[in-house]
């Protein structure tokens, strides 16, 4: 009879919650979905063409990849440059690249929403491509344009009598592409960066400061010592 001491309430071979041992665990698995981001800034009027720029390779606290300022956690999630954390595999699954632009590196997120700065939008997308570099192995992922199920620009900008401008475009209608059947593996204190290459059609780029931050979705994995 089901409820009696020693016999499950559910039949198998749903028995329910597992015992839990009296034994103290030693380590504490912990998983679970996380994105690691990096961003790259470029200068107005900035020259891109035949150039290769290393994100990730700047943490948080730090300057570099074009900012004269540290970065913060808008522009990094990196405690360490181009390291997976210690005691930390990473699988990644996803991955988006996001343009925006500002006057300057401290307003960076203005719409881009006129004719300059949905110029520096489609020559990004147009003439840029992303590459793993793990140390001596360089390999080519896409070009920018195929990541966020994009393909060019999309959006809607309208102008009114006064001559301002509403509205916004953006790369493509999603966010994330890529490694849809098989994921990037990192292991821990794994030592990589994404190169942001362009080639060497792709025009100066105009009047505002332009980024281009680069995000990792996937799966963590790490063991804590408990005892």
């Amino acid at each position: 009879m089901y409820g009696s001491p020693g016999i499950p309430l559910i039949a198998p071979p749903n028995e329910g919650i597992p015992p839990v041992p009296f034994k103290q665990p030693t380590q504490l698995f912990r998983y679970g979905e996380q994105a690691i981001w990096s961003t790259q800034a470029f200068g107005i009027g900035a020259t891109v063409a035949n150039t290769s720029n290393r994100v990730f390779s700047t943490p948080i606290g730090q300057q570099g990849q074009g900012f004269t300022s540290s970065l913060t956690i808008a522009e990094t999630s990196l405690k360490e440059g181009g390291r997976i954390p210690a005691g930390v595999a990473f699988d990644v699954f996803g991955l988006s690249c996001h343009v925006y632009q500002g006057t300057s590196l401290t307003s960076l997120g203005t719409p881009i929403n006129d004719t300059a700065s949905i110029s520096n939008l489609v020559n990004i997308l147009n003439n840029a491509v992303l590459s793993w570099d793990f140390t001596q192995t360089t390999v080519d992922i896409s070009p920018v344009h195929m990541i966020g199920a994009g393909g060019g620009a999309f959006g809607a900008v309208s102008q009114n009598a006064a001559g301002a401008n509403t509205g916004n475009m953006n790369n493509g209608a999603g966010t994330v592409w890529m490694y849809r059947k098989h994921a990037v593996a990192l292991p821990g204190t794994t030592t990589f960066a994404i190169l942001l290459r362009f080639g060497g059609s792709a025009p100066v780029l105009g009047t505002y400061i332009t980024a281009v931050k680069i995000s990792l979705l996937g799966y963590y994995r790490n063991v804590i010592e408990i005892g």
